[in-house]
C-alpha cells in the first residue's frame, strides 16, 4: 500500500482505559513502532473520564494523606533487560529516580507538588498525588516518543460498547457522543472496575435500608462516601488488607486526628472526636505482612527453580486440565521453600547443620510436602523458627483462643509489632527471598490463566502489605481505643430481632460486638459477570469468553479476547486486572521481568504488526484534527 493510500485510510487504534495499563501499553507502541511501523500515519484514540496516566485509581484528585504501598526505587513504568520481550527497552527512570530529576532541576516540577518530590527519598513511601504526576509525566515521555505521523486523541468520556464484524473495522459507542470512533483495533485496560452487589451484599444493602443502617458494599476506598459513618458510633469492618489500611486513614487523620513521637519512638495517637471506632476484623484477623524495611543484600535465589517455563509447559500439555491444588501448589510450594532455604543457608550458614550443595540436592529430590522433605529440613535447620511453614503464614492465629477481648487486644497487638520488627531485621532476610520468589511465580502463572482466588489472597498477604509506618499507626489506634481488632474467621450476621449488624470471631466464641453500620473494606470481585462497565457486560453478552472465576479470557501470547469457542479476536485485546492474563500490576518493581511489561510489549507488537500487514483496500475517510482534548466528551 501506499503512503498516498495509507493517508486516505487513516490506520486508527482505540485504547479504553488511560490508566497506568494504558500508559504502558501507549509506551510499548513507542518503543516498538520505528521497526514494525515506520512513519506511516496512525491515530491513536485513547477514551477514559480520568486524565491520562494515572486514570481513576492513581488521579490527582484524592487525599493527600493516601500512600504507595511500595517504596519509591520499586516502582518503575520502564522496561529493562530483564524484561523477557521481543521490543527494545526504552530506559526511563523510577519514580524516585524521576523524583530526584525533579529536586535537581533536570525535569519540571509538577504543579503543587515540587515539595513533595523535593522530600522524597528512594525508601520513601510517595502520596498518591506524587505517583499520578509520575505517571502523567510518563505519559507525556511515551506520546512525545512516539513518530511524529502518529497523533493521540484523548476522549474524556465512557465507552459502552464495541461493535463491528471481526474481519473489518470496529465501532467504539461512547456516552454522549452519535457517531462512533472506528478503529482498525481495540485494546481494553479498564483497570479496577465496579461490580454489581453479590447475593450476600444485596441482602445486607435491604437489611440496612430496612433498619436505618449503614451498609457500605465492596469499592475503591477513594470513591466510598464515608460521610455516614459517625463520630464516637461503633463501625463493623470486614477486611483488613489495603482497602481497610485507606479507610483507617481517612477517617482518622482525615477527620483531624494527629500522631505525635515519644522519646521512644512510639506514636501516640490525639483523636479530633470525629472518629468512629473502627471494629476490624477478617479470615485470617490480622492485617497484610508490612513492607520489608532492609535493602537486598549478597546473592539471590536463583529463580526461577521448581516453577519455571518447563513446568508451565508440561502443565499446559497435561490431559484434561489443570487442577490448581493437586498440579499447581506444591510447585509454588517448593520454590518458596528453595528461595527461603537458599538465603538461609548462604546468608545465615550458623543457622544450619549441611552444606548448601547437600542440601539442595536433597532438597531437589523430596517431593513437595513429603516425609522426606520434612526430615531433611529438620535435621538441616535445628530452630523451627528458621524453617519455612507456609500454612502457619496464611493461616496465623489458627487455634488461638483469648480469655476474654482486652487479651484479644494485647494479642493482635502483640502480633503487629512481632511482624514489624521482623521485617525490618535482615537477620529476618529469608523473607526477602520468598518475596522474591513470589514475585517469580506470579511470573509464571500468568500463562496459566484463571487460577482462583487462593494464590492473589496469599499473594496480597505476603507480598503487598501497607509500609511500616502505616502499621505503627494502627498501633497507636488500637491504644488509643480508636481501632478494635475482631480476629480470625470474622462472622457478620444481620440481626432482625434487634435490627443491628453483628461480628464474632473464632478468637473468643460467644462474644458479639453490635453496630448499626457495617464497611466491607476489599475492592469488588473482578469479575465480567457481575461487572457494572458497560462494555465489558456488552463484550460478554456478545459472545466474549468467561473462565469459572468470572475473568474475561484472553490468548496469553498478545491478550486478544478470546469467543466462547477459545478464538482470539483478530480486532479486540484486553489486559489487566479483570482479564485471566492479569499480571502483577500496571507498574512494578525495576529489574523483576515483570509480567504486565511483557504483556504490554506483546500486544503493542501485535497492534503494530496488524497495521502493518493489513491488505484491506484504502476507503477515504474525513481527516481528523489532531488535538489532544476532544471538547465533544467533556
Amino acid at each position: 500500500m501506499s503512503p498516498a493510500a495509507r493517508d486516505l485510510v487513516r490506520p486508527s487504534v482505540v485504547i479504553v482505559g488511560a490508566g497506568p495499563r494504558g500508559t504502558g501499553v501507549l509506551e510499548r507502541i513507542a518503543a516498538n513502532a520505528p521497526e514494525l511501523y515506520g512513519d506511516a500515519p496512525l491515530d491513536l484514540h485513547l477514551v477514559d473520564p480520568h486524565p491520562p496516566g494515572g486514570g481513576r485509581i492513581w488521579r490527582r484528585a484524592q487525599s493527600p494523606l493516601l500512600w504507595m504501598n511500595s517504596m519509591a526505587e520499586d516502582v518503575t513504568m520502564f522496561t529493562d533487560e530483564t524484561v523477557e520481550q521481543t521490543g527494545p527497552v526504552r530506559p526511563g527512570p523510577s519514580l524516585a529516580e524521576w523524583a530526584g530529576a525533579v529536586r535537581d532541576g533536570r525535569l519540571a516540577a509538577p504543579s503543587g507538588l515540587a515539595d513533595d518530590a523535593a522530600a522524597l527519598g528512594p525508601t520513601d513511601f510517595a502520596g498518591r498525588r506524587l505517583q499520578s504526576a509520575y505517571l502523567r509525566w510518563v505519559y507525556e515521555d511515551a506520546v512525545a516518543a512516539l513518530p511524529p505521523r502518529v497523533t493521540v486523541h484523548e476522549h474524556r468520556g465512557t465507552a459502552l460498547r464495541v461493535s463491528g464484524p471481526r474481519e473489518g473495522r470496529q465501532q467504539v459507542w461512547l456516552a454522549g457522543r452519535p457517531a462512533p470512533l472506528r478503529a482498525d483495533l481495540v485494546v481494553l485496560t479498564l483497570g479496577h472496575l465496579e461490580s454489581r452487589l453479590g447475593p450476600e451484599e444485596r441482602e445486607l444493602t435491604d437489611f440496612a435500608a430496612r433498619h436505618g443502617l449503614t451498609y457500605l458494599p465492596p469499592a475503591f476506598t477513594a470513591d466510598s462516601d464515608l460521610g455516614a459513618l459517625r463520630p464516637g458510633e461503633p463501625v463493623l469492618v470486614r477486611g483488613f488488607g489495603l482497602a481497610f489500611v485507606d479507610l483507617m486513614v481517612l477517617l482518622t487523620e482525615g477527620r483531624g486526628g494527629t500522631y505525635t513521637t515519644g522519646r521512644d519512638g512510639e506514636l501516640t495517637y490525639h483523636p479530633s472526636g470525629r472518629e468512629p471506632v473502627l471494629h476490624v476484623g477478617s479470615r485470617r484477623g490480622v492485617p497484610y505482612h508490612s513492607k520489608i524495611g532492609y535493602p537486598p543484600s549478597g546473592e539471590r535465589p536463583p529463580l526461577p527453580r521448581f516453577f519455571g517455563p518447563a513446568e508451565v509447559d508440561a502443565l499446559l500439555a497435561r490431559p484434561g486440565g489443570i487442577d490448581f491444588p493437586r498440579d499447581v501448589r506444591p510447585l509454588i510450594d517448593k520454590e518458596l521453600g528453595f528461595a527461603h532455604y537458599h538465603r538461609l543457608f548462604t546468608a545465615h550458614a550458623e543457622r544450619t547443620r549441611m552444606a548448601w550443595p547437600d542440601f539442595e540436592e536433597k532438597y531437589a529430590a523430596a517431593g513437595p510436602g513429603s516425609g522426606a522433605l520434612q526430615a531433611l529440613v529438620s535435621a538441616a535447620v535445628p530452630d523451627p523458627a528458621d524453617r519455612l511453614d507456609l500454612e502457619a503464614l496464611d493461616h496465623p492465629l489458627d487455634g488461638i483462643r483469648y480469655a476474654d477481648d482486652a487479651a484479644r487486644q494485647a494479642g493482635l497487638r502483640a502480633h503487629i509489632e512481632a511482624d514489624l520488627a521482623r521485617r525490618h531485621d535482615p537477620a529476618h532476610s529469608p523473607d526477602l527471598a520468598v518475596f522474591l520468589a513470589l514475585l517469580s511465580v506470579y511470573g509464571q502463572l500468568i500463562r496459566l490463566g484463571d487460577h482462583g482466588p487462593w494464590w492473589h489472597g496469599f499473594f496480597s498477604f505476603l507480598a503487598s502489605g501497607p509500609p511500616g509506618p502505616r502499621l505503627r499507626q494502627l498501633l497507636a489506634l488500637s491504644r488509643a481505643g480508636v481501632v478494635r481488632f475482631l480476629g480470625a474467621g470474622l462472622t457478620v450476621t444481620a440481626d432482625e430481632a434487634r435490627g443491628v449488624f453483628r461480628a464474632g470471631s473464632a478468637g473468643l466464641p460467644g462474644e458479639w460486638t453490635e453496630a448499626r453500620a457495617l464497611v466491607e473494606a476489599r475492592l469488588p470481585e473482578p469479575t465480567v459477570l457481575r461487572t457494572r462497565d458497560r462494555l465489558l457486560a456488552a463484550l460478554h453478552a456478545d459472545g466474549a469468553r468467561a473462565t469459572d472465576g468470572g475473568l474475561l479470557a484472553v490468548d496469553p501470547a498478545d491478550g486478544r479476547i478470546l469467543d466462547r469457542a477459545g478464538r482470539p479476536h483478530p480486532r479486540r485485546f484486553a489486559l489487566g486486572p479483570y482479564t485471566d492474563a492479569r499480571g502483577s500490576g500496571a507498574f512494578t518493581r525495576p529489574r523483576t521481568n515483570a509480567p504486565a511489561f511483557r504483556q504490554n510489549d506483546a500486544t503493542a507488537r501485535a497492534l503494530l504488526t496488524f497495521l502493518r500487514d493489513r491488505t484491506a483496500p484504502p476507503v477515504p475517510v474525513p481527516a481528523l484534527t489532531p488535538r489532544t482534548d476532544d471538547a465533544a466528551d467533556q
